[in-house]
């Protein structure tokens, strides 16, 4: 089991940038596959960015490819999302999550998750 805490958000203009954090708990969190979702207010959950347990593989939304990268520093039990070029759009709430065998781009498929950040670009 793991426990995730997202730390980063904040209020940011357009064309600015931020980087958020997701710490966990556990000894085995290089075992796990990692992801950032987010989650506007009358939205459905999506998938943002999403890293392999080896950090060998990343998959990235269309809507901030370029912008956004995702990485992992398995001493440090923390994975990161540096958000660069921000707009209005990607305002939400930003979710961690983790998962043992997924890896993919369904929110679904994974099994633990952090209490969210808040973000809010202003135009």
């Amino acid at each position: 089991q793991v426990q995730l805490v997202e730390s980063g958000g904040g209020l940011v203009q357009a064309g600015g940038s931020l980087r958020l954090s997701c710490a966990a708990s556990g000894r085995t969190f290089s075992n796990y596959n990692l992801g950032w979702f987010r989650q506007a207010p009358g939205k459905e959950r999506e998938s943002v960015a999403t890293i392999s347990w080896t950090g060998g593989r990343t998959i990235y939304a269309d809507s901030v490819k370029g912008r956004f990268t995702i990485s992992r520093d398995n001493a440090k039990n923390t994975v990161y999302l540096q958000m660069n070029s921000l707009k209005p759009e990607d305002t939400a709430v930003y979710y961690c999550a983790a998962d043992l065998r997924y890896s993919g781009s369904h929110y679904y498929e994974y099994d633990y998750w952090g209490q969210g950040t808040q973000v809010t670009v202003s135009s």
